[in-house]
This record gives C-alpha cells, sequence and structure tokens, in this order.
C-alpha cells in the first residue's frame, strides 16, 4: 500500500510540475505603491522574464465612472498611465512584439485603435503628455481581448508570456522574452 501512495504521489508530482513552470518564470514583485504628484496611486512593479528583471513604473488611474474611449480615444496616442510618464526598465535586451528593446530604459505609450499599438520610447522622465514621436524606439501591435471581471484600476502586468494592459473589459496584450 505504501509504494502505491509513493508511485501515484510521484506520478502526479510529474504531471503537476510542468503546469507550474510559467507562472514562476514571469513572477511579479510589487516594489512599491507611493501616491503619484498628480494624484492618482504609482506602483512600481518587477517582473522575470526569462534572464531579464523587468520594472515598470506607473500611474493607475480609475474609470470612476468614465468611459474608456474618452479617456484613451482611438488614434491619439495616451500615456499609458496618469501623471509621470510610464518607465519599462530592463536589465536584458527583450523582445517585445516586432519590437527589439535594447537593455536601458524607456517610456511606454500606447495608441487606442484597431489594432491598438504599444510605443517603446527612448525620452524618459517626462511628464506623461509630453510625447515626442521622433524619440520612439518602435511600436508593436497589441492583441485585443475582454476581461471576464471590469478592471476599475488600470493594472500593466507580465502575464504568462504577455506584456499585458487591463482597464475596463479590456485587455491588450503582446508578447514579451528576454533576448
Amino acid at each position: 500500500m505504501r509504494r502505491a501512495i509513493l508511485t501515484l504521489t510521484a506520478a502526479a508530482a510529474v504531471v503537476v510540475a510542468p503546469l507550474a513552470l510559467p507562472s514562476t518564470a514571469f513572477a511579479q514583485k510589487v516594489v512599491s505603491s507611493t501616491p503619484g504628484k498628480g494624484g492618482s496611486p504609482h506602483e512600481t512593479v518587477e517582473y522575470k522574464v526569462g534572464a531579464a528583471t523587468v520594472t515598470i513604473v506607473y500611474g493607475r488611474p480609475y474609470l470612476k465612472g468614465r468611459s474608456l474611449d474618452a479617456l484613451a480615444p482611438a488614434g491619439k496616442v495616451y500615456r499609458t498611465g496618469a501623471d509621470e510618464a510610464t518607465t519599462l526598465k530592463t536589465d536584458k535586451a527583450l523582445q517585445i512584439g516586432t519590437l527589439a528593446v535594447p537593455a536601458g530604459t524607456y517610456t511606454l505609450y500606447t495608441l487606442p485603435g484597431s489594432p491598438w499599438q504599444l510605443i517603446v520610447n527612448k525620452q524618459t522622465g517626462q511628464w506623461g503628455t509630453e510625447y515626442t514621436q521622433g524619440q520612439d524606439l518602435g511600436r508593436t501591435p497589441m492583441t485585443a481581448g475582454t476581461l471576464s471581471s471590469p478592471a476599475e484600476q488600470l493594472t500593466i502586468a507580465v502575464v504568462g508570456s504577455n506584456l499585458e494592459i487591463h482597464w475596463g473589459t479590456m485587455k491588450q496584450a503582446v508578447a514579451i522574452s528576454a533576448k
């Protein structure tokens, strides 16, 4: 009986272990949460993406009954957060969608539309609405989805092998990996 239990336990571990690997490969660590200069809470989150450490610092506005289309209108570059510009820092080169992103610090913007575009910009340290297109490292299309439960507060996260933006019932995703 004891041998049968050990055999079943070992077999279950072999079946379950591979399923647990993706979640540990992209673990989030909230480094800090502070009030922003403009009033929205700000978070610094850190992820392991393969061998790279990716840190995202962004303001997390609430919908507060407002329409997402009014806050991030189609065809107009959106700061993708609140207050200060959203930053992405990586200690290793990344592939984000179609973009090769060298190690460094960047600002993230989006261009809502069909499809949404993620913009990786080389200018950093500015207020979120100070966008200079000539500083773009590049743009990559995102894939739209719908959340099963609405997100009142903007969330940027690495989920599985995607960089995702959640807000309202909208989900935008783009593949992310270490090079």
